[in-house]
């Protein structure tokens, strides 16, 4: 069998799959690896660009380690495969909700937590800062609970796989709301003009621009005390269906055979933005369809940086005359407290670089990521980048101490793999 992420620029052929449905056969197989002399990972489904998951031992498939476990007032907790798109409707079903998402639901709990999945918010972090339990194997096959005031909860809330294997996690949620979305047309220098004033001003703040025009797509989502008003089920269809998936996909395709189209294209699709408004469930508000496969670079950059990283990213693609059809992804998001969240102890800002999956633009993302190491820039864990544990040890405040901490639970190895290696040192 050979495991295939969903860009399609990881695969591995892994010695056995095993799928558990329980934290005791997960125990079990995490034993036998160790017995044979193999290392075993548990992948998500697939949305990582890196080689996080992957392993040619024995690999975990979560298929069977899903649903609610129990729902305690604010507190949920559930099995480590369950799907964030499952996970939002059995929450809104019970009049409940996730503070903040990411805006992509194909994940399970476990993968986006381990890597570092966020949204975008001006008061409320990513996933990893709604965890307030863990359960997990560890090396040694026994199984524990993080919680708040310990070590492991802190480090192993992003932690990449690398301290044990996720068995259930807890959330804290909080009654379901409304978010009233508006999207607008905006220039990219006048919204670097007013970063500021554009981030205070609203709870969740998304931006994208696109290459080769001064054309943004701002969306800002803030509460609303409703009533809903949410999009007619044509509007959805054309804006998250038709425009930003069918359309939007033959726009890459064209791009793709003919190149120097691109800044026309780029400039035909600016002029079709336009605003909109509508009041829907919070859920539904933050993520979105995504059909058109995709190579992904995201850094985080210290927020008084975020204007700045912006500004020589322009340049530098009209410096170098590449032509680039995705747009750049901009959020932002509070500090975080998890040791190896990007967002871990500062104010941050998040810059997203595309490029469609059949054209890969090395340069574009080398370049981009120049400008985002010299800022001071964390890469998402689950995105392509070059960066290695000399590097990262100097922008994680607390690098040393996830490392000492993997040596005490993990002195084996036994759930490294190549990307680890790299990432926090063989």
């Amino acid at each position: 069998m050979v495991f295939t992420n969903w860009a399609g620029n990881q695969s591995i052929s892994p010695s056995e799959v095993r799928a558990p449905a329980s934290a005791d056969e997960v125990a079990r197989a995490v034993r036998d690896a160790a017995a044979s002399g193999r290392r075993v990972r548990m992948v998500g489904t697939g949305h990582s660009f890196t080689g996080v998951a992957l392993t040619d031992g024995l690999l975990l498939r979560p298929t069977a380690l899903t649903g609610v476990r129990s729902l305690d007032g604010d507190r949920v907790t559930v099995l480590a495969g369950t799907p964030l798109k499952d996970l939002n409707e059995l929450l809104h079903e019970r009049g409940l909700a996730l503070a903040n998402m990411g805006d992509i639901t194909e994940q399970t709990v476990a993968g986006a937590i381990q890597t570092g999945t966020h949204g975008t918010g001006r008061d409320s972090g990513g996933l990893a800062d709604q965890v307030t339990e863990l359960e997990l194997v560890l090396a040694d096959g026994s199984l524990t609970t993080a919680v708040p005031g310990d070590d492991l909860f802190d480090a192993a809330r992003v932690g990449l796989g690398a301290l044990g294997v996720l068995t259930a996690v807890t959330f804290r949620v909080e009654p379901a709301f409304l978010l009233r979305n508006r999207r607008r047309r905006a220039t990219l220098t006048g919204i670097l003009d007013t970063l500021d004033g554009l981030t205070a001003g609203n709870e969740h703040l998304d931006f994208f621009w696109l290459p080769h025009t001064d054309a943004c797509l701002v969306k800002t989502n803030n509460r609303d005390p409703g009533p809903p008003s949410p999009p007619g089920a044509f509007k959805h269809w054309l804006d998250n269906v038709f425009l930003e998936n069918t359309l939007f996909g033959a726009a890459c395709a064209t791009g793709a055979r003919f190149p120097a189209l691109i800044p026309r294209i780029n400039t035909v699709s600016a002029a079709a933005l336009g605003d909109s408004e509508a009041v829907d469930a919070s859920y539904r508000v933050f993520t979105s369809r995504r059909d058109v496969r995709f190579l992904e670079m995201e850094y985080a950059v210290p927020r008084e940086h975020l204007a700045q990283a912006l500004r020589e990213t322009r340049d530098l693609v009209e410096r170098m005359d590449w032509k680039i059809t995705f747009p750049v992804e901009v959020r932002v998001s509070p500090p975080g407290d998890a040791w190896l969240s990007t967002a871990y102890g500062r104010a941050t800002g998040y810059v997203a670089c595309h490029m469609y999956r059949p054209t890969p633009h090395p340069a574009y993302f080398e370049g981009v990521e120049e400008i985002m190491v010299r800022l001071g820039g964390r890469p998402h864990w689950g995105k392509m980048h070059t960066r290695d544990a000399s590097y990262l040890k100097g922008v994680y405040p607390r690098f040393a101490d996830f490392l000492a901490l993997r040596d005490r639970l993990d002195p084996d190895r036994l759930f490294a793999n190549a990307y680890l290696d790299r990432v926090l040192g063989a």
